[in-house]
């Protein structure tokens, strides 16, 4: 026993926490890649367009509060959150569908590492160790979370971007909104309502990776 939490316990939240290091970093570097491409040199100027998780890392949302919330409240409620990709989309040429596009390839990103999880998981339970499904499952959940929780329309998460667009928000109004983005998300996510609906997406997202790696890993 190492402070109350035993060796299994240990390296079970080691490990998530690096799944959640990974999927974090890879969110934050597909938006800036995406950026980078659509001719935005701000993200490549800040060392963004890398997958070296330091580059991505948050102290708080990367560090801190993660492994607060795996050692010390495992089970009851994690939050985390990557550094910010800076986005000047006065260099895009079609400003709103660049910054769209820019915006989903965060949790699009997070959808296709659960795809190749379920994937390449579900062949190396079939051919290599059966035992192996634990970790592919959280791995394909934790991405799934990360890809539904983006797209909740409360700044700064990615579905704010596109509820602004859809609704012709000025860039004033949303930053004004911005200040009182993080107060709102954590009042939101805890109204039992919003956490039913987001249960109910979680759950209907992950069913079509969770069945596809069944089916592979047969």
């Amino acid at each position: 026993m190492t402070n109350g939490i035993g060796l299994a316990e240990l390296r079970e939240g080691l490990i998530f926490y690096i799944f959640l290091v990974t999927s974090l970093s890879i969110h934050e570097w597909a938006h800036a890649f995406t950026a980078d491409k659509l001719g935005d040199p701000t993200p490549s100027s800040q060392g963004r367009v890398t997958l070296n998780p330091i580059a991505h890392m948050d102290l708080m949302g990367t560090v801190i509060f993660p492994l607060l919330c795996i050692f010390v409240l495992p089970g009851n409620f994690l939050f985390g959150w990557g550094k910010p990709v800076m986005i000047n989309t006065s260099y895009f040429r079609h400003r709103v569908r660049d910054d769209i596009l820019t915006t989903m390839a965060g949790p699009g990103s997070n959808l296709v590492l659960a795809l190749l999880a379920a994937i390449i998981g579900g062949l190396c339970c079939r051919f290599i160790d059966p035992a192996l499904a634990q970790l592919v499952g959280t791995f394909i959940f934790l991405n799934v979370v990360l890809a539904v929780f983006n797209m909740i329309p409360i700044p700064p998460l990615d579905g704010s971007h596109i509820l602004r667009h859809a609704v012709g928000m000025s860039d004033e109004t949303y930053y004004n909104l911005s200040r009182w983005g993080f107060v709102v998300l954590i009042v939101a996510i805890n109204l039992p309502p919003i956490r039913a609906a987001l249960g109910y997406a979680i759950d209907a997202v992950s069913t079509p990776f969770v069945l596809l790696f069944k089916l592979v890993a047969g």
